[in-house]
C-alpha cells in the first residue's frame, strides 16, 4: 500500500483553491471567561450548561443508580484533540492554526464555535444572549488579523426573531462578521410548564425548527439575513432528544445525531413554505453529510406523488368505495368467528373513526405552503437554498455527485467540512487526503471535487454576498 500524499501536495496537484466550509476553534477558556464576566455570566461551565441536550458535567456528578433512575443521556468523555499538543493549540489558538493552514492544503476556512454553540440552548434570555455577545466578542479579538485565511462565526440565538435580528444586526454590523451559525431547533417549554423543576425539562420539551407549527414567525428574520448578505449556518447537535437518550451508551447517541437535526430543518423549512417564499435564502446544514440529504429530497418528491391534494382525492378519499362490493368481500373472505353482515358493514374502513372525521380541504393538503403543481417544481425549491456539510471520511460523500440516482437527476450541493478541532479529526493535516479518496478511487469526477471543496461553499456564500471572499487570499481568484 503506497503512503499516503500529504495535504500539501494534494493542493499543489489542484488547479482550483480549497474552501473548508465547516472547522472548528476550542475556546480557550482562561480568555473566553474575561469576556463573559464583562457581561456578567459566572464562569461555572458545569452550573451555566446544565439542562442544556448534551451537558457533560452534569451526567458525570450522578451516581450510576441516579442516571439510570432519571433516564440521563450519556455525553462522551472528551471531543477534543488530544493527540499532539500542536493540533490542540491550532483548534485554541487562531493564529497558530492560520500559520498551519499551508500544511493542511486548505485556502481559507470557515470556522465555527465548539464549547459556545451551548448557549444556544440556554433558556434564561440573558444569559443566552449575553452568552452569545461574550463568545462574539471573544472570536472577533481572537480572529484580529488571521481573516485573509479564517473567516470566524457569529452566534446568533433565535428564540425569539426579535431576538435573532437583534443579535444578527450587532454581530453583522457591529462586530463586522460575515459568516453566523443559528441554532438547528429551538428547546421549548409546553404551556403550563414554564418555571417547573429544570429537571422535568429533561423530558418536557418540544423542538421547534422554525417552519412547520413554529409559535413565531420567523419570516423576518429571513428577509434580514437577506437584507444583510448573510448566509445561515446551522450546526446544533441532535443527542438527548428522539431516538439518542442512551443513559450508557454515547456511541449510540453520537450515530446520526447532527442528521437527523440537519433533516428536521431541511424539512421544516420546505415545508413550511420558507424556500418558497425566499428563494434567496442560503441555509448550511453542517456535519450530518449528504445521505439523509438524498432520502429526504426522494421522500418529498415521492410523497408528493402519493400525498398531494387531488392524489388523497383520486386514490384516498373513502367516498371512492364501492361499500356493496367490499361487504361481498368481507363476507366471503373475511369473517372470522360470529361476523355478522351488521359489523362487517360497521367496519369497511380498517382505521376506526377515520370515516367519521374527514378534515377540509386546508388541513388534507400538507403542501399548501410550497404551492406547487407538479414534482419537478420540489427540485428548484429545493436545491438553490439548502447547502449539506459533509466531513472528509464520509464514503457518503459521492452520493451528492449521482443525480442518477436521485429524482430528475440531481446533484445535491454537498461542501467539504474538515471538523478540525474535534475529536473526530486525530491528525489535521489528513483531512484533505481522506476528501480526495473517492477521486482517486474514481467514484466521482475531478469536476465533482472541485465543486466539493471549492465551488459549491463558494457559491454557498457569494450567492448571498459576492464580496464575502474580498479581503482573503481568494479574492483575485474568484
Amino acid at each position: 500500500m503506497s503512503e499516503r500524499a500529504s495535504a500539501s501536495e494534494i493542493r499543489s496537484r489542484l488547479d482550483h483553491p480549497v474552501i473548508d466550509a465547516d472547522a472548528h476553534t476550542t475556546e480557550f477558556v482562561p480568555a473566553l471567561e474575561e469576556y463573559l464576566r464583562e457581561v456578567g455570566i459566572n464562569t461555572d461551565f458545569g452550573k451555566l450548561f446544565k439542562g442544556v441536550l448534551g451537558a457533560v458535567a452534569d451526567w458525570y456528578e450522578h451516581t450510576p443508580q441516579q442516571r439510570i433512575d432519571k433516564h440521563m443521556t450519556k455525553p462522551p468523555w472528551w471531543t477534543r484533540p488530544m493527540r499532539n499538543a500542536s493540533d490542540l493549540a491550532a483548534a485554541s489558538f487562531p493564529r497558530y492554526l492560520r500559520s498551519r493552514m499551508d500544511e493542511f492544503g486548505c485556502d481559507v476556512s470557515i470556522v465555527y464555535p465548539s464549547t459556545g454553540l451551548a448557549f444556544f440552548q440556554i433558556q434564561e434570555d440573558e444569559l443566552r444572549r449575553g452568552g452569545c455577545r461574550a463568545l462574539n466578542r471573544y472570536h472577533r479579538d481572537a480572529f484580529e488579523g488571521c481573516t485573509d485565511r479564517l473567516i470566524p462565526v457569529a452566534a446568533i440565538p433565535t428564540h425569539t426573531p426579535e431576538e435573532a435580528i437583534e443579535e444578527l444586526d450587532y454581530a453583522v454590523l457591529e462586530l463586522g462578521f460575515q459568516a453566523v451559525v443559528i441554532p438547528t431547533y429551538n428547546m421549548r417549554v409546553p404551556v403550563g410548564l414554564e418555571g417547573k423543576d429544570p429537571d422535568l425539562r429533561r423530558w418536557a420539551f418540544w423542538l421547534d425548527a422554525y417552519g412547520v407549527d413554529s409559535p413565531y414567525d420567523y419570516d423576518p428574520l429571513w428577509h434580514r439575513a437577506i437584507e444583510l448578505g448573510v448566509s445561515l449556518g446551522t450546526h446544533s447537535q441532535g443527542n438527548g432528544w428522539g431516538s439518542r437518550r442512551s443513559t450508557s451508551n454515547w456511541v449510540y447517541n453520537h450515530i446520526g445525531h447532527f442528521a437527523a437535526s440537519g433533516e428536521m430543518l431541511c424539512k421544516s423549512l420546505f415545508l413550511g413554505g420558507v424556500t418558497k417564499r425566499f428563494p434567496k435564502l442560503r441555509v448550511a446544514l453542517l456535519e450530518g453529510g449528504v445521505g439523509w440529504a438524498a432520502s429526504l429530497y426522494s421522500d418529498l418528491v415521492d410523497h408528493w406523488g402519493k400525498r398531494n391534494l387531488e392524489a388523497i382525492r383520486e386514490n384516498l378519499d373513502p367516498t371512492l368505495l364501492d361499500h356493496a362490493e367490499f361487504a361481498k368481500l368481507a363476507e366471503r373472505y373475511g369473517a372470522v368467528g360470529p361476523a355478522t353482515r351488521e359489523k362487517i358493514e360497521g367496519a369497511l374502513l380498517t382505521t376506526p373513526g377515520m370515516n367519521h372525521h374527514r378534515p377540509p380541504d386546508e388541513d388534507l393538503d400538507e403542501f399548501s405552503a410550497i404551492g406547487i403543481e407538479s414534482a419537478e417544481e420540489i427540485k428548484d425549491l429545493f436545491l438553490p437554498n439548502f447547502f449539506f456539510g459533509c466531513e472528509a471520511d464520509d464514503p457518503l460523500n459521492a452520493l451528492a455527485f449521482m443525480p442518477k440516482l436521485l429524482p430528475f437527476e440531481a446533484k445535491l450541493p454537498a461542501i467539504y467540512g474538515s471538523d478540525i478541532g474535534h475529536f473526530d479529526v486525530p491528525q489535521m493535516s489528513d483531512v484533505l487526503a481522506e476528501a480526495i479518496e473517492p477521486l482517486d478511487k474514481g467514484i466521482i469526477s475531478p469536476e465533482d471535487f472541485r465543486a466539493f471543496v471549492f465551488e459549491n461553499s463558494l457559491r454557498f456564500y457569494t450567492e448571498s454576498n459576492p464580496a464575502f471572499f474580498d479581503g482573503t487570499v481568494l479574492e483575485a481568484s474568484i
